[in-house]
């Protein structure tokens, strides 16, 4: 577990101190509501309240001898509250608190990661508009291909990660389920009025059946969306560092001031910060494959699921969280060098216009595949030799026969390529953004 590096209000959640507490908000909801159906007398709801509480100690040496957390919980908050503490946890099952509770931590969780994709997407929204017209080189398969804009970039970015927010934001709501129903969830001995109530108090909806448990796609739903949004940080920091790589150094991550990059190799810059982030997601993938094995339990519950998210709930989250912020700090810092941009652009010598030549020879009636050929010829010389694409275009007589001085010189334009961007930039940021 990691909870050493992750920040004090997401730590906090997936304390034991919290976890009891939150345990606690549920039996004093459920003895509310015994009250107001006359179970529980009044005075005696009036004690409890005043009374209810725990010592974290105390819990923690009666487990290690009752082996039961749930039981040394109750034992433990029974010395405080004396004889009405029999009027606590009627006709509950363990996996009431339990579920309700995890529901609940899962819930505050995802508050804190939505606000932390929040401050990511604002950064991103402010590199595309200042990097909107900075001009590179676009790859496919690693290869350079046709010009982009590094603001494109960064908007592909910020478009993945609104719909991060969307998933989270559903994966909250979705996991926001409490039950309080009973040892197979018939509600055999605790009315439905009780669940209705102690969910209600909670802000959390009622499960619509559930067993001793709540069913466990409802938490796998959860723990995939985490996947994926490490999977978004990861596809980013990858590419981050492809553009720090030394025969490209388009990005780089920030160096700073007495920062040593290798213990053999004084020159080193490495992009540790983004393959940091690319090896934590692989663990939080491995969560969702453990969420999806918690699907499939015994009947009406076995506790196969309990230990898998006893590790899985905090680790998530609280990586996903670091991850985040981790991101937004790396991305606010970044070093951008448009001079390279410009640079790569034209290191091919001019085949990435190679399309724009081809629909040339097209348009003026060659069949598309004498064209592509005449156009493939060309190119392949640019790249085995040291000619100029363009020059070989212009010394082309197949070519020159077909197009004018102007036309070709239109086809090397790099405005023509980018001719779009506002329209991207219109779509990606004026439909969702309000």
């Amino acid at each position: 577990m990691i909870q050493r590096y992750s920040r004090p209000q997401m730590s906090r959640i997936w304390s034991e101190e919290n976890k009891y507490r939150t345990w606690l908000r549920i039996e004093l909801a459920a003895c509310e509501a015994w009250a107001k159906i006359g179970r529980v007398p009044t005075k005696a709801l009036t004690r409890i309240k005043k009374r209810a509480r725990f010592d974290l100690s105390r819990v923690n040496e009666l487990e290690k001898t009752l082996k039961h957390d749930v039981i040394a919980f109750l034992t433990a908050l029974s010395e405080y509250v004396g004889e009405e503490s029999r009027y606590i946890h009627i006709g509950l099952t363990s996996s009431d608190v339990l579920d309700t509770a995890f529901a609940l931590q899962l819930r505050d969780a995802a508050e804190i990661i939505i606000e932390d994709i929040k401050k990511v997407i604002k950064v991103l929204k402010g590199l595309s508009f200042k990097h909107k017209h900075t001009h590179m080189i676009g790859r496919t398969h690693g290869i350079h291909a046709e010009p982009i804009t590094l603001g494109l970039v960064f908007a592909l970015w910020y478009d993945e990660m609104k719909r991060d927010l969307e998933r989270m934001e559903r994966a909250r709501n979705a996991v926001s389920v409490g039950k309080i129903s009973g040892a197979v969830g018939t509600f055999a001995n605790v009315p439905p009025f009780v669940e209705k109530h102690v969910c209600g108090v909670l802000g959390l909806k009622p499960a619509r059946i559930s067993t001793q448990v709540i069913q466990r796609d409802i938490h796998a739903e959860y723990f995939l969306t985490l996947a994926i949004i490490a999977s978004s940080i990861e596809k980013i920091a990858v590419q981050i560092r492809h553009f720090q790589k030394t025969e490209v150094l388009e990005l780089e991550e920030p160096f700073t001031e007495g920062q040593k990059g290798s213990s053999a190799m004084p020159h080193k810059r490495n992009p540790i910060l983004s393959e940091n982030l690319c090896g934590l997601s692989r663990i939080v993938r491995s969560y969702a494959i453990s969420s999806l094995e918690n699907i499939p339990l015994w009947h009406e519950r076995d506790i196969s699921h309990s230990s898998v998210e006893r590790v899985i709930g905090p680790d998530a989250t609280i990586l996903v969280d670091f991850m985040l912020v981790r991101l937004r700090e790396l991305l606010e810092a970044l070093e951008i060098y448009p001079e390279n941009m410009g640079k790569n652009l034209w290191l091919t010598k001019g085949v990435i216009f190679s399309e724009k030549v081809l629909l040339k020879l097209i348009d003026m009636g060659l069949s598309r595949e004498k064209a592509y050929g005449v156009v493939q010829r060309n190119a392949m010389k640019s790249f085995k030799g040291k000619d100029n694409f363009k020059d070989l275009i212009l010394n082309d007589k197949e070519i020159t026969t077909r197009l004018s001085l102007d036309e070709i010189e239109e086809c090397f334009n790099v405005s023509h390529d980018l001719k779009n961007v506002d329209y991207i930039f219109e779509r990606v940021f004026s439909e969702r953004d309000n």
